[in-house]
């Protein structure tokens, strides 16, 4: 590690010699295996991007140039390079870095993301602020092959074509495709002529020396030709100077022309290819498996767990969707990319006529499957709670409004740990049940989930049905496919005085924190509709109501009851417990619900802050 051990800025970087690149590639590839293997994190797609993060950053002053990098679990030889060396034993650990890039972590992270999409976008913003402000600098925007399969990406890419005065570079980090001929001697040749000035001033001589026939003539000539050979008439096509494809793991062609490029007006776009798990043969192998791992011994590799562990709420979908498509034929499967982490391959071997995969395109995936609805077709849209987000005036104009049967099994709802606050789902409860047909659903257990995924699927409109991330308590799954009646909450502990409302994931550390209280606590299942009846009942036989939630006060499940108390006339105490009205960083996810007071002795206290140090007689503090 003597190269990389004296690189602390990618200033020097810039100062070793070209022949040290491929050396220093390769101890920072050993320290990416070594560093995830001792915390877990994104791994394939890092050991992808080595000698592309090596080549930015020696060729272009960063960060006076800004680099932008899509999705951004990618970019842990760039937080390496950066200054971040020493503290990658905290990736993803509270108080430690995060996993992608972040503004406030480093001047190197100049946009702040972990979904898909936004480079493009943000580059582009950027690259004309420069030109607004006078200042010669360069955008570049790193983006994977996946993420190009969003619209956003090419609402920006169809924006950047107009402007022939900026300094933007666009990178396609295809990692889909393996290396093929094409992309060796011929390629790397190709590459550079494109890049070069040659070319470049070539093509400026012949729109001002041909006349106006003959310079079309040419122009349509050099797009074939170049077409025949690499897929650049697309690009072309939106405004952009394609070049490539080629290799992403040969330095001695990324830098020239990366080089070349910098020098050249004007929106460019480069494609270069490159293998996820590069330089780690078991990721190479199964780049899927060694996406996110744990810790793990990189000698030995990803090992199954000795014992098998509590079924995952992930789990309990896939299995239910199975189920259920095997007892109605009407149910379609939908993921927007995230087959393997919304446990759909199972789904999709079984069912492959109704699996459909429609790439990151969340809000193609929602009115795709409202299409399918006024069809008769019953779609089962799998998404994370955050992803959901992107496709919200979907959700509310193509589903709700037309009161279309569709339903939505929020995967990750609540605190995801060490993702942090991009991947969080604590905004659904809030987002949801402000829409007029939805039914909102919030599961205690994996028996729950199950039934009300059914319960949702047999709802002939709308339905969320939300769980977190991981394994559930271990509750018993009964195999047949019932219902719950919808609206109806369930009395789980009779107490005295103290009402605690409990909804989805909390409804256990409330029943703890309850023992100590002898509080009653409802499992209330139903965000919407609320179960008014329950509510009314249970308020009339005690003295304060308190509501829990694992999303956030503003707005959430726990206003809902706010609402609905007021709208009964009822005038008791109500406390309302769920996350802040902040950003919650990555960490341990019990140690950021403890943190929340969202752990049964917080829950407990809480209420006793409230309600007085002796809190079953109720001395109301104000």
């Amino acid at each position: 590690m003597n190269l990389l051990n004296s690189i602390n800025s990618p200033d020097d970087l810039r100062k070793l010699a070209r022949s040290q690149l491929k050396p220093l590639a390769d101890e920072l590839r050993h320290f990416v295996i070594d560093s995830v293997s001792k915390t877990g994190g994104h791994l394939s797609s890092n050991l992808g991007t080595v000698e592309l993060t090596i080549a930015l950053h020696y060729v272009f002053q960063t960060p006076e140039d800004r680099l932008v990098w899509d999705v951004g679990h990618q970019t842990y030889p760039h937080k390496i390079l950066t200054g971040r060396r020493d503290r990658m034993h905290t990736l993803r650990q509270l108080n430690g870095i995060s996993g992608f890039p972040r503004r406030v972590e480093s001047e190197y992270d100049t946009f702040g993301t972990a979904h898909s999409s936004t480079s493009i976008s943000a580059a582009l913003g950027m690259a004309l602020a420069a030109r607004t402000k006078g200042e010669d600098r360069h955008s570049v925007a790193i983006i994977g092959d996946g993420s190009m399969t969003a619209g956003m990406a090419f609402e920006a890419l169809n924006n950047a074509g107009v402007y022939d005065d900026i300094n933007l570079l666009v990178i396609l980090n295809d990692n889909d495709m393996s290396i093929s001929p094409p992309v060796g001697a011929l390629n790397r040749y190709l590459a550079r002529l494109m890049s070069g000035k040659f070319y470049a001033a070539a093509r400026n001589v012949g729109k001002s020396v041909l006349p106006p026939p003959m310079l079309e003539l040419a122009k349509r000539f050099e797009e074939h030709a170049k077409g025949m050979i690499v897929p650049a008439t697309m690009f072309e096509e939106f405004g952009f100077n394609y070049i490539g494809p080629i290799d992403g793991h040969d330095l001695d062609s990324l830098v020239p022309t990366l080089q070349n490029l910098k020098k050249l007006k004007g929106p460019q776009f480069l494609h270069v290819v490159t293998k996820k798990g590069q330089g780690y043969k078991l990721a190479e192998a199964d780049p899927i498996l060694y996406h996110g791992p744990g810790k793990f011994n990189p000698a030995e590799g990803i090992k199954p767990a000795a014992t098998p562990a509590k079924q995952t709420y992930t789990q309990v979908f896939g299995q239910w969707l199975c189920d259920m498509a095997a007892a109605d034929q009407r149910l379609i499967g939908i993921t927007p990319a995230m087959r393997e982490g919304s446990g759909m391959v199972e789904f999709e071997q079984k069912f492959p006529a109704r699996y459909y995969d429609v790439g990151i395109a969340e809000q193609h995936s929602v009115t795709f499957a409202a299409g399918m609805a006024c069809e008769g077709l019953k779609p089962v849209v799998a998404i994370y709670s955050t992803f959901l987000q992107r496709a919200y005036d979907q959700l509310i104009h193509d589903v709700a409004l037309q009161n279309l049967d569709v339903t939505f099994a929020l995967d990750r709802a609540g605190l995801v740990g060490a993702d942090g606050a991009t991947h969080a789902g604590n905004y659904d409860l809030a987002y949801l049940r402000c829409i007029p047909n939805m039914v909102v659903m919030a599961a205690s257990d994996e028996n729950e989930c199950r039934q009300m995924l059914s319960t949702g699927f047999h709802y002939p409109g709308p339905a969320a049905i939300r769980y977190p991330r991981g394994a559930g308590i271990g509750a018993a799954i009964a195999p047949d496919l019932t219902t719950l009646t919808i609206g109806k909450a369930e009395l789980r502990r009779q107490g005295q005085r103290i009402a605690i409302l409990a909804f989805g994931s909390m409804l256990q550390a409330s029943l703890k924190a309850a023992e100590n209280l002898d509080a009653t606590v409802v499992n209330m299942r139903f965000v919407k509709p609320l179960d008014s009846a329950m509510l009314v009942s249970i308020a009339a036989s005690h003295d304060v109501l308190v509501t829990v939630e694992e999303g956030t006060v503003m707005g959430g499940a726990g206003s809902a009851v706010a609402e609905a108390m007021a709208d009964a006339g009822i005038s008791k105490p109500l406390l309302i417990l769920g996350l802040p009205d902040q950003f919650v960083d990555h960490g341990d996810p019990a140690i950021l619900l403890a943190q929340c007071g969202l752990d049964a002795p917080g829950i407990e206290a809480a209420i006793r802050k409230k309600f007085g140090s002796d809190a079953p007689k109720l001395v109301v503090n104000n």
